[in-house]
Parts: structure tokens; sequence; C-alpha cells
């Protein structure tokens, strides 16, 4: 009993990187994203953080992603002690009033999908890895996007939060599609 209860917690562990399932919401089928206009905000999407350098949205999104990198994994976890992949995405949008679906293959729902060579900082990558449903069950956000680079930041299920390349063969084959939430 003692090992079909391990083979059980093992077996969920190596699930899709989601939180648990919620009730579908007819407000959840459409491609808006909701966000809060800050006073900071501008009408050119550029706005001042602190009085002394202007960065995009984008940029700042970023910046606080990247403070979870070395956190361990953890099932629909959203904080220090513990992200998964859609949880590193939806509190570094929503920590800058921007508000996403909380599972990944919602989120690839929300914004335009953009082409791979039209990739910045700030987009979104999916990701369909090995799972029973053939659907998108990853996401990560890219933090670098060059002519040879593209850099995303995300929650994997043997080293936590990571940084990787979208070369590495793994995850060009697991590749689905960018979308551009901002």
């Amino acid at each position: 009993m003692k090992k079909v209860l391990l083979l059980l917690i093992f077996i969920l562990t190596l699930g899709s990187c989601k939180s648990s399932k919620k009730a579908k919401n007819k407000k959840d089928s459409t491609s808006e994203v909701i966000t809060k206009k800050s006073e900071t905000d501008s009408s050119d999407g550029i706005y001042d953080t602190n009085a002394k350098t202007s960065t995009t949205k984008a940029e700042d999104v970023v910046k606080f992603a990247v403070q979870f990198k070395g956190v361990r994994y953890k099932w629909g976890g959203t904080t220090k002690t513990g992200m998964d992949c859609s949880g590193l995405v939806y509190e570094s949008f929503r920590a800058h009033d921007i508000y996403l679906p909380r599972i990944s293959r919602d989120m690839a729902k929300k914004g335009k999908k953009i082409k791979l060579k039209e990739v910045q900082e700030g987009d979104l990558l999916f990701f369909k890895t090995k799972n029973r449903r053939n659907a998108i069950n990853h996401v990560g956000l890219v933090i670098k996007a060059t002519e040879k680079i593209l850099e995303f930041i995300h929650a994997t299920t043997k080293k936590g939060v990571i940084v990787s390349q979208l070369s590495e063969d793994y995850w060009n084959k697991a590749f689905v599609e960018a979308r551009r939430i901002l």
C-alpha cells in the first residue's frame, strides 16, 4: 500500500505544470486581458517606476519574474517557497496589474498569437510536453530575444525556476506557439 501511495504521488508530480481546475467561466472564453491602469501609466506604454529611470511594462514583468530564479518547483505554487510555470507567469503579470488565467492552457488563449521571429521580451512561449491530453501544459516568459538567442524563464519539476533557451532540443521540439500579452 505504501509503494502504491508513493507511486501515485510520483505520477502526480510528473503531471503537467498547472494549478487545479476551476469552473469555466463565460468571461474566460475571450482573448481580452484585464489590466488596471495605474496613475504612473502614460499613453505610450512607458511609465516611470522610480522617477529616475523609465522602463517598459515588459521589462518590469521580466525583472519581477527573474527574482524567482532558483526557487524550487511546487505544483500550484505562487511564492518563493515554491512555484510552478503558470504561477510564475501569473504572479509576474499580476504584480503589474495585468490579470491572466492561472492555468497555462488558458493563458494560451489570451493576447495575440505572434510568429517566433517577432518575439520580444515579455512575450509568452507555450509548450506541449509529454502528457496524455496532448494539450498545452507549460509556459515560459521571454527574458531575452535576439536574432540568435531566445531565452525564457520558467519552472520545471526537476530544477525549479530556471532560464532556458528555445534552441535546446527538448524545448524546441515541445514548442507550440508564442503570444504577446503587452
